[in-house]
């Protein structure tokens, strides 16, 4: 297994973690937790995507905007994936950085649909177009 394929494997299960920490987090009523790990959930696997781009930032934005101008403008992905990261980039930081924000169970709970969908688009993705 090449260092490529074997860093996108780690960033794809540590996006799965992720996710698990949510519903968990979501099911306990931690919703702002739980926005957290499912965002960060998309985040990893969007990394997990990008490693074959060897591309990687240390800035949120950043990794954002190479998947918009590398996948989504130029049609290889549909916008509604950047939509739904660029969402969860949006109630997390509101969740973590903003006093008195409170997550609405609704939201989370459709974030955490949303980011299920987005790490299997990225799974297929990969196995369709990125190995080698």
């Amino acid at each position: 297994m090449d260092k490529t394929k074997t860093l996108s494997t780690y960033r794809l299960q540590k996006a799965k973690k992720d996710l698990e920490t949510a519903k968990i987090n979501f099911d306990h009523g931690y919703l702002a937790q739980s926005v957290n790990r499912s965002y960060y959930a998309a985040f990893h696997a969007l990394r997990a995507l990008l490693a074959y781009d060897t591309f990687d930032s240390k800035k949120h934005s950043s990794i954002l905007g190479f998947f918009n101008k590398n996948y989504i403008a130029s049609g290889k992905i549909n916008k509604e994936y950047y939509k739904i990261i660029a969402r969860a980039f949006d109630i997390r930081t509101k969740s973590d950085y903003q006093d008195f924000y409170v997550v609405a169970k609704n939201d989370a709970k459709k974030q955490l649909g949303d980011v299920e969908t987005f790490i299997k688009m990225i799974e297929n993705y990969i196995l369709l177009y990125k190995h080698f």
